[in-house]
């Protein structure tokens, strides 16, 4: 087992889904005076942790499902190559979801005893993604999972634990980070959809079709545009455009989108694409709420 196979296992280009909606909803306490840099911090490895402990899961139980097969169009993955041993890939997932809680633990300081349950659900819910008798993964409802704990938990939670309460526009950009979030797993999802099937993994574009999962596509991409184009109108404050820029991506990726599925070229630039997109996007909140 060398170093590079569990970055590898990590799926570093995914990562953004765990660092964007920390950001966003930090940049939004710091806008309103609230911000507590610890808080944040601790956010962010809770994420990052949950993030990876997922993936980790994600791998083993994909190889046990048989979901991985030796014609999947995707990157390697450590289990099913045989670079991590799948009963070592499984441990690893449980002491990095146990990290996780004892690293969320923390944030019982600033937001109080009723956090623990729900880093329970957060921690459970990435286990449950392709392991037990339902993996959301497996019936459709990965989509969702992302959307929800990637986007609105996490997004209003951050801010929560700084500012004591909720706020609007903290659950105006969760929408758009979710979506976007949600848009790294489309693209993976559309790149294996044909052995997805074949493995019987019911994702939605294996229930509903790959012009399905396009559509699905565009649809996120324009509910996150919607998102600081409603602020800034709401608020009269222009600055609120500027994470728009991170739409330029939009018409390279555009471009590509409908092959992901032939070339695996392609499919690793789109996921990379995305995945810089939502990174882009959660950054550039700090300079709309600095200014």
């Amino acid at each position: 087992m060398r170093v590079r196979d569990w970055v590898e296992a990590t799926r570093p280009k995914t990562l953004p889904a765990a660092v964007a909606p920390v950001l966003a909803g930090t940049a939004i306490a710091f806008g309103v005076g609230v911000w507590q840099p610890v808080a944040a911090v601790i956010c962010l490895f809770f994420a990052l942790l949950l993030q990876v402990g997922t993936n980790f899961a994600n791998d083993y139980y994909d190889f046990v499902k048989g979901a991985d097969r030796p014609s999947r169009r995707g990157p390697t993955r450590a289990s099913a190559s045989g670079k991590v041993e799948p009963e070592v890939m499984r441990r690893a997932a449980l002491w990095v979801f146990a990290a996780a809680f004892l690293v969320g633990l923390q944030l019982v300081w600033f937001g109080g005893w009723w956090l623990v349950p729900l880093g329970i659900l957060c921690i459970l819910s990435g286990w449950a993604y392709t392991a037990g008798p339902f993996p959301l993964a497996y019936n459709g409802l990965g989509d969702g999972f992302v959307f929800l704990f990637f986007g609105l938990v996490a997004v209003n939670f951050t801010y929560f634990v700084q500012a004591g309460g909720f706020s609007p526009e903290a659950l105006a950009v969760s929408i758009g980070i979710g979506a976007l979030a949600a848009n790294i797993l489309v693209i993976n999802n559309l790149r294996d959809h044909e052995d997805d099937r074949l493995s019987r993994k019911n994702t939605l574009a294996v229930l509903l079709g790959k012009p399905f999962a396009l559509g699905q596509f565009l649809f996120q991409t324009f509910l996150a545009v919607l998102v600081p184009l409603g602020l800034a109108v709401a608020t009269g404050n222009a600055f609120l455009l500027i994470p728009l820029l991170a739409f330029g991506l939009s018409v390279p990726l555009g471009q590509i989108l409908h092959k992901v599925d032939q070339e695996v070229t392609l499919a690793n630039r789109a996921l990379a694409m995305t995945g810089q997109q939502l990174a882009l996007y959660g950054i550039l909140w700090w300079p709309a709420y600095l200014l």
